[in-house]
């Protein structure tokens, strides 16, 4: 959504008559009534009115404070680009319970998961490696990518929404054999269908 700065000016008239030796007296002794409170226009007084765009024109309005672009990450399906609600409760609502933020990349991005998570036994989602490509933790339940602002979490920038789809985009299947978690890509053909709004019935042929 887009901001407008509009400026209202509103024009007011009125003729008076007054006796003066010239033009310019008469204008001076009108200019001067008019200082002096002599004159007041009012609403009686009104011939027109414009409406005019000033400043920058249109700006978009700031979502920092109350939406975040972010990615959704869920067990089993691909990333969405989502649009959220910036309060706590925006944040909870989206992985399920109480948050935490972890910060596992140099880029300024944090990632909120569920903070009991693994406690609730909520489904294995996407493993965390480290330079080296060594799984040192696994997220568990949906959660968010966001960007980091000067004080708190901001939108992703489109540069950064799409390298962590890409990252994250395909998920991933986790066995345990002999003790050892074993984790290995999940195939197209086995991730979930991101749910997609019913498409809206062609009228019928009575009532075209």
């Amino acid at each position: 959504m887009k901001s407008f700065d509009i400026e209202i000016t509103e024009t007011l008239q009125r003729t008076v008559s007054v006796a003066a030796d010239s033009r310019e007296e008469a204008e001076q002794m009108v200019d001067d009534g008019w200082h002096n409170g002599d004159y007041v226009l009012d609403s009686e007084d009104f011939i027109d009115v414009d409406f005019k765009t000033v400043g920058e024109g249109e700006k978009e309005m700031s979502k920092s404070k109350k939406e975040l672009d972010a990615l959704l990450v869920k067990p089993n399906e691909y990333p969405q680009k989502v649009t959220i609600g910036a309060e706590l409760k925006d944040l909870q609502e989206a992985v399920g319970g109480t948050i935490t933020a972890v910060y596992p990349f140099a880029d300024p991005v944090a990632i909120v998961c569920n903070d009991e998570g693994k406690l609730l036994g909520l489904p294995m989602n996407r493993a965390l490696r480290d330079e080296h490509g060594q799984t040192y933790d696994v997220l568990t339940g949906s959660f968010l990518v966001v960007g980091l602002g000067k004080e708190d979490f901001a939108s992703l920038s489109p540069e950064l929404a799409q390298k962590y789809e890409q990252h994250f985009h395909q998920p991933e299947t986790f066995i345990k054999l002999g003790g050892h978690l074993v984790i290995l890509p999940t195939p197209d053909e086995a991730v979930q269908p991101t749910e997609e709004k019913p498409r809206a019935k062609p009228p019928a042929e009575h009532d075209r």
